[in-house]
């Protein structure tokens, strides 16, 4: 499960984020995760209290947002929502289209004092 993996460096960054910014405490953090990312949100949240087990972000809340996979067509030009299904455009039925968004993996927020 690499989703530990991420959630340790995701713990580690907002650790020196609250060092550098003299914080003292930490509320929640907000992670932003796109529909297609390599980390499954469920699995962020099932190892999220091993991850911070230990350190200064013990007691935080973690918040996440789902992102939304949008696609667009290199033809009509056109936006629209992706799923693992789709290998056409919906408007125009072209094969030539790119992922605009979806795959990321992203601290939005932290929420300290």
């Amino acid at each position: 499960m690499h989703e530990l993996g991420a959630m340790w460096e995701v713990v580690r960054i907002v650790e020196n984020v609250v060092r550098e910014q003299n914080l003292t405490q930490v509320e929640s953090i907000v992670l932003q995760i796109g529909e297609m990312a390599s980390v499954i949100p469920y699995y962020v949240e099932q190892c999220y209290p091993a991850a911070v087990n230990g350190t200064l972000l013990e007691n935080t809340r973690l918040n996440i947002e789902i992102l939304p996979a949008n696609g667009c067509c290199r033809q009509c030009h056109k936006v629209f929502h992706v799923t693992e299904e789709y290998v056409r455009c919906p408007f125009c039925q072209s094969f030539s289209w790119e992922l605009s968004g979806g795959r990321e993996f992203m601290i939005k927020e932290i929420v300290a004092y």
